[in-house]
């Protein structure tokens, strides 16, 4: 997640089936992760397009803390950047991590984005800096990752846990952006969607 300033430029901020119906292969699963994540990331990429095109009016749609008119934009600002650069970081990250939740279904990935967007936003409603407008898929990254790096110890799964520990070897370091290093980077959209993760992955943990 990124902000900028109204003041100044911007800035980047097992097994299982079901009684009467096959059940679903890993590759049919693997397959239908992958379309829906592609399709998630496709969407960015055009509203970014939209929005460069139509002299960056979708920018509007950022969060704008502490202003009650405001709240309706948690959601859309989610799914808005600050230029193709903010927009590139975000993309394979997002992919990614996406797609290994997917891989426990849909449903499954649906309600943790919404609870991760929920966090990241109100928590950037909350805490951003005066005169500042948020917006960006980062929260929604350091929420995936939450999700993923907690969820084996949660679920007690083997195949979670081994999951988990590649994704903190490749992605690891991006939990430095948690704290308040970088001038025009949404820390806070960060934390905020970390903790909204962890959230989910306790929630929505799979029974035994």
């Amino acid at each position: 997640m990124a902000y900028w300033s109204r003041s100044g430029p911007a800035a980047a901020y097992g097994r299982s089936s079901v009684t009467g119906a096959a059940p679903t292969s890993r590759r049919e699963r693997a397959k239908g992760a992958a379309v829906v994540m592609v399709c998630w990331v496709g969407l960015l990429w055009v509203l970014e397009v939209i929005d460069v095109a139509s002299g960056h009016a979708l920018d509007t749609f950022g969060i704008s803390p502490r202003e009650i008119g405001e709240l309706r934009d948690v959601v859309p600002a989610a799914f808005l950047h600050f230029g193709f650069d903010h927009l590139a970081a975000n993309s394979v990250p997002l992919l990614v991590l996406g797609f290994l939740v997917a891989l426990s279904g849909l449903r499954r990935l649906l309600a943790t984005a919404t609870v991760i967007i929920l966090a990241s936003g109100l928590g950037v409603w909350f805490t951003a800096p005066e005169h500042s407008t948020t917006a960006g898929a980062s929260g929604v990254v350091f929420g995936l990752l939450g999700y993923l790096l907690v969820r084996g110890f949660v679920n007690r799964r083997a195949g979670d846990l081994v999951v988990g520990l590649l994704v903190g070897v490749v992605y690891g370091s991006l939990l430095w952006g948690v704290l308040p290093t970088a001038t025009g980077v949404s820390w806070q959209g960060h934390l905020f969607g970390l903790v909204g993760g962890v959230v989910a992955a306790v929630a929505f943990r799979r029974n035994h």
